[in-house]
């Protein structure tokens, strides 16, 4: 569907990583730092608060412009309002969820493998989440790592906007868009730092530079 959405700084959140810390507050404040995307990432608890802690929060972000996908859940983004959801190749079938999310919904899909971005062509999702770039230990069941050769050889063949993730931060956010990347998909580079929205503000900067260079 193509929605006019800056991908630049995707947050994907982790409970496990915040302390106790609040999981709204820690949103707010990435957001407040530079975070363009929340995609909220719940798997442990219930439907009933997963659906509550989703229309909160997208309820905080609307004064922001900041759009929230639910990860794996299209109940969930249904009974919240959320902006969206994000599937992966063992969930919904794509054209399943469009159906049922309907047009104005934002759907990413996860691709893991160059023979999966093949298949991915021929759909209209909004973008295509480019996993695993590095190894992290945020995302165990890994399959198939990019890396950068293989990222920048998925941009030159793809239509889609690309949102890389797997072990990215500061380190390697510039180099992630300079290879075609249209988004820099963070979880423990945020969530897990003392001051989420200094983080951001850093990456923020990073990838806004970047992008510059790229012009």
């Amino acid at each position: 569907m193509y929605h006019e959405i800056d991908y630049g700084l995707y947050l994907v959140t982790d409970r496990d990583l915040i302390g106790g810390r609040s999981l709204t507050e820690v949103i707010l404040a990435a957001v407040k730092g530079g975070v363009t995307v929340v995609q909220l990432r719940e798997k442990k608890c219930s439907t009933r608060d997963y659906v509550e802690l989703a229309s909160e929060i997208k309820a905080r972000l609307a004064d922001h412009h900041v759009p929230l996908i639910i990860n794996d859940r299209l109940d969930v983004a249904l009974a919240s309002g959320a902006n969206g959801v994000h599937i992966g190749q063992n969930d919904m079938p794509y054209p399943v969820a469009r159906q049922i999310m309907g047009r104005d919904a934002i759907i990413g899909l996860t691709v893991e493998s160059a023979a999966q971005a093949l298949i991915a062509e021929k759909l209209d999702a909004d973008y295509l989440g480019v996993s695993t770039i590095f190894p992290t230990p945020t995302k165990t069941d890994t399959t198939y790592v990019w890396g950068i050769d293989g990222l920048r050889k998925l941009a030159r063949k793809s239509r889609h906007c690309l949102v890389a993730i797997g072990g990215l931060n500061q380190d390697n956010a510039a180099e992630i868009i300079k290879a075609g990347a249209r988004g820099v998909a963070v979880v423990s580079a945020i969530c897990a730092a003392e001051d989420p929205e200094s983080a951001s503000r850093t990456l923020r900067a990073i990838i806004d530079s970047a992008r510059r260079t790229e012009l």
